[in-house]
């Protein structure tokens, strides 16, 4: 016979890295956002409904009833994974420094330059990091094509974005991005702005990819 079901909330929590998290019951502290919470007999009504799941190899995604749940992003070329090898060091010795996780140094700069140091966006931004020559003065880097002062630069940068938004990985980013002020603007929420948000996803997959998970689970 099977044992009596106990109802309760569910609830769904999301991490500053994007990582999805389901409890039965809250979690603390600024580091979890709550999503949603429901009861647990409509999850099970709604387990019931058919449900497919498809990995798409292609495009290296797990699509249910289509929509977008987790993705992996491409191998790294053997062009860039040799540019790379050459920023080892100065990404382990920032990250140090920094009080960072390697692993979203060298996101931010897959990201941003694929490890070119010599790139230039079209707006200005330059160098591994893609550093605006404002942001470039505001840390002392010089030369903004040299990588240690452009990643060291970049380092310190996201340095201070964690810790103002209470080491909120996503938002850090967003910052990165589009600056601290449009986040704060915005109500501390990634900016509705498209370049902003699909760099977050590149960057949060990247990542991910650092960490032994495979797949990163995308936020509803």
């Amino acid at each position: 016979m099977s044992a009596p079901v106990a109802h309760a909330d569910v609830f769904k929590y999301v991490d500053g890295s994007g990582n999805v998290y389901f409890t039965d019951t809250p979690l603390k502290g600024n580091r979890y956002k709550l999503e949603w919470h429901r009861e647990s007999r409509k999850l099970v009504r709604e387990s019931k409904q058919k449900f497919t799941v498809d990995f798409d190899r292609k495009n290296r995604t797990i699509t249910a009833r289509g929509r977008v749940i987790a993705s992996q992003p491409a191998p790294m070329s053997k062009s860039v994974t040799e540019r790379r090898a050459n920023y080892e060091h100065l990404v382990s010795a920032n990250a140090r420094r920094y009080r960072l996780s390697p692993g979203l140094l060298h996101a931010v700069i897959r990201a941003e330059s694929a490890y070119n140091h010599r790139a230039v966006s079209h707006a200005g931004a330059q160098g591994l990091m893609q550093l605006m020559p404002a942001t470039a003065r505001r840390y002392g880097v010089n030369d903004s094509f040299d990588p240690a002062q452009n990643i060291r630069g970049g380092a310190a940068y996201l340095r201070d974005l964690l810790d103002m938004f209470d080491q909120d990985v996503k938002l850090a980013v967003a910052g990165y991005n589009a600056g601290e002020g449009a986040v704060l603007k915005y109500g501390r929420s990634v900016p509705p702005y498209a370049e902003t948000q699909s760099y977050v996803r590149k960057v949060l997959q990247y990542y991910g990819a650092e960490r032994p998970s495979s797949f990163i689970m995308t936020a509803r």
